[in-house]
């Protein structure tokens, strides 16, 4: 019997979001990294708040998603890999490389085009990081990624069940590598020779812009090497580093209102 990935996308994803979110914030709670400096009510209320608000603009503005995409591309046999008829385990391969391979790219386009870092920009001025970072991102990067990731996958073809394991495997990615867990240096040095680990991609939401240009990365960590953008450790050490933007740096910019208009306030 073929199982119909659709119907359990949300469920599955709704399931490891929650799971991750909370062995992270346990995790990063018992083990923390950092001392943190601002009010974490307030900011948590406001990541968290984005994740709903950002899901409902989704509905509300994208006729489809990535998921979508994804199965019109299978059902049409639109794509490369549908061209090529690649065997199933190479393409799912594939896809999760290439998929990551393409959010690096985006994410440093975010950061060196003037319009699209107005909006970036939002995501960086937490000046705390935690689990709840990653899920901080403005509505209109949120609809960008998704377009992309939807050209993507026509252009590619690629499978429903490769987009839903990239999806999960992004946002759980996302949450572990913005947590404040401190990972023992001997180990973290072995895990960030294949993936981006939270001492790794702090080094990203540093106030110095000459290090914030750096560690792109959200699962793999290749690319930052390939890429040569990577920095290994912040100048100021992980317990001292000052985290986020040299603006938007009063409490009342952690509100939810405040953030959704940043990309419109001039610093």
């Amino acid at each position: 019997m073929e199982i119909n990935w659709i119907e359990y996308n949300d469920p599955l994803r709704l399931g490891f979001f929650i799971v991750a979110f909370i062995i992270f914030a346990l995790a990063e709670y018992q083990w923390p990294r950092k001392v943190l400096t601002q009010k974490k009510s307030t900011r948590w209320a406001s990541n968290i708040g984005l994740v709903f608000f950002n899901s409902l603009i989704l509905r509300l503005t994208l006729p489809l998603l990535a998921i979508d995409a994804a199965f019109i591309a299978q059902q049409e046999q639109w794509g490369l890999f549908n061209y090529l008829n690649t065997p199933s385990f190479l393409t799912g391969l594939l896809s999760i490389l290439l998929l990551d391979w393409l959010i690096y790219w985006q994410h440093r386009a975010f950061h060196r085009v003037p319009l699209l870092w107005r909006l970036h920009r939002m995501h960086h001025s937490d000046q705390d990081i935690d689990v709840t970072t990653g899920t901080r991102f403005h509505p209109i990067e949120i609809i960008i990624s998704m377009l992309v990731k939807i050209a993507a996958i026509g252009l590619l073809g690629i499978p429903v069940e490769a987009v839903i394991l990239f999806e999960i495997t992004l946002n759980v990615s996302a949450m572990f590598n913005h947590s404040n867990l401190f990972i023992p240096t001997w180990l973290d040095r072995y895990i960030r020779v294949l993936l981006v680990t939270p001492d790794f991609h702090r080094v990203h939401h540093s106030v110095h812009i000459s290090e914030m240009h750096n560690n792109y990365g959200f699962f793999l960590s290749i690319w930052d090497r390939i890429s040569k953008t990577y920095l290994v450790k912040p100048i100021d050490g992980h317990k001292e580093m000052k985290i986020g933007l040299g603006f938007f740096r009063k409490e009342k910019e952690q509100r939810l209102d405040k953030m959704l208009t940043q990309p419109f306030r001039n610093k």
